[in-house]
């Protein structure tokens, strides 16, 4: 099988994205890859990742994106260009995609993609997962009040996000994004995330979060949520993507919590097949 992967990237994660490709191709046995990496210049580790990517046999497309899409959006120190990147994609990307996942890097794939990146969407935009569970609703509430979208399952994370592409480009329009931008700016906490939960979250096919989203941040609570079998074990053996959440990121010294170990254990891989 065929997957299109798309990353949003500026030359602080360059390595970030070696790391979770390389756990993609590790994981994700017999299947070709098309990874798309939007950016808003020509990367200085370009050389380094396209030898990467040939090393791990990943077809890897740069796309410098037209700084003529954002003439009209709004744009302060808050919300830079790059919070559209991903809810533009489709007026960037090649016409012959038809589907893409979008992952965000700091991210790592433990188990095969392929049931996700098979699933259905039908008419829908996105499939997406949730953490509300994490927070027992009261953050979920909140945003639906705060982003006046009832209709919406839920408050989903723009991080992993399966886009039905020929759906989106009938329905995802940039005036519409700019324009609610203008009229809500003070309201918005995450803002690529509030957009898309705001104008689409009714168009997005839940996904359960433990599998396709873990949060890194929250294994004590994921482990009470499934009685006790939610361990580190299980989460080897079952997510599908682990999500380093935040913050605290596994790749600087400092990070010791859960998992730690495990991105540290890709990170090497790839510093390995470097040298």
């Amino acid at each position: 099988m065929h997957m299109n992967l798309l990353f949003a990237i500026d030359d602080n994660v360059s390595t970030q994205l070696m790391t979770c490709l390389y756990s993609i191709v590790s994981n994700t046995p017999n299947e070709t890859f098309d990874a798309y990496v939007i950016q808003k210049e020509k990367l200085a580790a370009t050389d380094q990742i396209e030898s990467f990517c040939q090393k791990v046999g990943v077809n890897y497309h740069p796309i410098i994106v037209d700084p003529k899409i954002f003439k009209d959006a709004p744009i302060t120190d808050r919300y830079p260009e790059t919070i559209y990147y991903r809810l533009l994609a489709h007026e960037y990307l090649p016409r012959d995609v038809h589907q893409i996942l979008y992952l965000d890097v700091d991210i790592l794939v433990l188990n095969s993609l392929k049931h996700l990146y098979e699933k259905d969407l039908g008419d829908k935009l996105y499939a997406a997962a949730s953490h509300s569970d994490l927070t027992a609703n009261m953050t979920e509430q909140f945003n639906k009040l705060r982003l006046g979208n009832y209709e919406a399952e839920s408050y989903f994370n723009s991080g992993v996000l399966l886009m039905n592409i020929d759906a989106i480009r009938q329905k995802v329009k940039a005036t519409d994004i700019f324009n609610y931008i203008s009229a809500n700016k003070l309201s918005l906490f995450l803002p690529d995330q509030d957009v898309l939960n705001a104008l689409y979250g009714d168009q997005i096919v839940k996904i359960p979060d433990e599998i396709y989203n873990y949060d890194a941040r929250m294994s004590a609570i994921y482990y009470a949520i499934g009685n006790g079998q939610w361990d580190l074990d299980w989460v080897i053996d079952n997510t599908v993507i682990l999500h380093f959440c935040g913050r605290d990121k596994p790749w600087r010294k400092d990070y010791t919590t859960r998992y730690s170990g495990l991105y540290k254990h890709y990170a090497h891989k790839v510093s390995l097949l470097m040298n």
